[in-house]
């Protein structure tokens, strides 16, 4: 099955090529000259199925997208649905960051990733998954891998942080490496 990555985000990319590795799936990139997805849904499940929709139409091609958010719980969930755009529609990871270390004023904080990935088959059907890994957002950032809030967010059960940790490890205890597994065992399974 030929399957398109409908999103243009590097790291995610990667990660997202690196876990359907075996899978039997030919996974390509998303075109360049597809159109632009806005992400202006109220939840993560209306993004991700909005851009694999929008990607499918495009391609004629199977199409898999994610949304993912972080939920702080000192923070009431947020920044969540709008964890890429926390600082602002032109916000950088670094800015989001920074953004989250000021609301936080140096106190550590429980929180988790959410990702919903939207997997749209050759006959336009939606399936969904989701993911979720529990952790705590440190009082600084640390390490260099991953993006987005990886420096920040410290996986229960670890000391380090995603940016920290070996990718081969966070790819096999992430959000998006628990959403993917639920895809892949039920594309396995005939779903």
């Amino acid at each position: 099955m030929r399957l398109v990555l409908a999103t243009r985000n590097a790291g995610k990319i990667r990660e997202l090529e690196r876990l359907l590795e075996g899978t039997g799936m030919s996974v390509e990139p998303c075109p360049s000259d597809a159109p632009e997805v806005v992400e202006d849904g109220d939840t993560l499940a209306a993004n991700a199925e909005k851009k694999a929709r929008a990607v499918h139409a495009f391609t004629g091609l199977a199409a898999l997208a994610d949304d993912t958010g972080l939920e702080v719980d000192a923070l009431g969930g947020r920044p969540g649905v709008r964890s890429a755009r926390f600082a602002g529609e032109t916000a950088t990871d670094a800015d989001n960051r920074a953004r989250l270390l000021r609301e936080l004023d140096g106190q550590p904080s429980r929180a988790r990733f959410r990702t919903v990935v939207a997997f749209v088959d050759e006959s336009g059907a939606l399936h969904t998954f989701v993911g979720v890994c529990e952790g705590t957002i440190g009082t600084q950032e640390r390490g260099t891998s991953g993006f987005g809030y990886d420096a920040l967010f410290i996986p229960d059960g670890y000391d380090q942080t995603f940016a920290e940790l070996p990718l081969d490890t966070k790819n096999r205890i992430s959000h998006r490496a628990r959403a993917l597994a639920a895809f892949v065992t039920a594309r396995s399974a005939g779903g």
